[in-house]
């Protein structure tokens, strides 16, 4: 496995977002759907295989009614 390229707070941040989800009760596949992205978006989001921006950070901060300071915390 190749050796991850994120911090230990960029780890703490996609921790976050996977509880976020599971919390509120969505599976990804439901997630992507309201992106209108594939399942892959976000399972390589939350695997840390694709980097999420702020911007992608606030949109899924406001399906799973989240402030955005839950997941930087």
């Amino acid at each position: 496995m190749a050796k991850s390229i994120y911090t230990n707070e960029y780890q703490k941040v996609l921790k976050k977002l996977k509880e976020a989800r599971t919390e509120s009760g969505f599976t990804q596949v439901e997630i992507s759907q309201k992106l209108k992205k594939p399942q892959s978006y976000i399972s390589k989001i939350e695997r840390g295989e694709r980097r999420i921006d702020v911007a992608e950070l606030s949109i899924l901060a406001k399906i799973y009614k989240k402030l955005l300071d839950y997941f930087v915390k």
